[in-house]
């Protein structure tokens, strides 16, 4: 279940960009518009709450965090390099085809929306394919199509092949991350909630503070070469699927 439940979340990102859009469009103030969106979210949250606080009495489960080691690290630094290329779509991709690939401004936002619809399909087709097609060459696989996807937004001048690289990327990244969660529900090498809790710090930390790393790069050398190296990192990623213990990373139909 995991892939749809990142799926629903990448479908309320592209959800909530077109309302948005829309409500600034049929001419509500930006002011008013971010009061529905506050509304919505204390609503959610009223709403969820009860369900969450589920309390524990086990003394080891008091804590709510403690720094990630064996497997569980090296889970959390995939999901930090995947978030990061996250990160790089949503802060860079308008900047690049903008700058580098010269295009109007008035279509630079299509290479997020070929990332965020790729990776939205994907995460919601997930769950069918974790129970058909091995969890190891998701996550390999995966990482592998992504890196060739950056790899074909940084080299090939063609501003058409660079959407269909940015498509790529969100389409090879889409189910890693979930597959990734999953794998942590089945580590004995940590608490499960406090692994949970120290690869969602680690990864998160990717999509934040990775687009600032990225604009720290551009400026010593230039943006395709900071892109370029998110594209070796997600190789590593795709090395790394291959050495987590399979017994991680295997579906239900193993």
């Amino acid at each position: 279940m995991m892939s749809g439940f990142h799926g629903l979340f990448s479908v309320g990102g592209l959800l909530g960009a077109v309302a948005v859009s829309s409500l600034l469009s049929l001419g509500f103030s930006p002011e008013i518009t971010s009061v529905s969106v506050a509304a919505l979210l204390v609503l959610s949250a009223i709403l969820a709450l009860p369900g969450l606080l589920t309390g524990r009495t086990n003394a080891e489960e008091s804590a709510s965090f403690v720094l990630p080691h064996g497997v569980v690290f090296a889970i959390g630094m995939m999901c930090f390099i995947v978030f990061l290329t996250e990160g790089a779509a949503i802060d860079w991709s308008a900047v690049f085809l903008a700058t580098v690939r010269h295009i109007d401004v008035r279509y630079t936002g299509l290479g997020y929306v070929g990332f965020a619809c790729t990776m939205t399909l994907g995460r919601l087709f997930g769950d069918y394919l974790v129970n058909r097609v091995s969890g190891r060459f998701l996550v390999a696989g995966g990482s592998l199509l992504a890196a060739f996807g950056m790899l074909l937004i940084t080299v090939v001048p063609i501003w058409q092949l660079t959407l269909f690289g940015y498509a790529l990327v969100g389409a090879g990244c889409s189910n890693v991350v979930p597959i990734l969660y999953s794998a942590v529900g089945r580590q004995r090498y940590m608490p499960e909630h406090l692994a949970v809790s120290a690869i969602t710090t680690l990864g998160y930390s990717g999509i934040l503070a990775g687009p600032a790393v990225l604009g720290f790069i551009t400026q010593i050398t230039d943006l395709p070469l900071a892109l370029a190296i998110v594209g070796g990192l997600l190789a590593v990623v795709s090395v790394m699927g291959m050495l987590i213990p399979a017994t991680l990373l295997q579906n239900r139909s193993s």
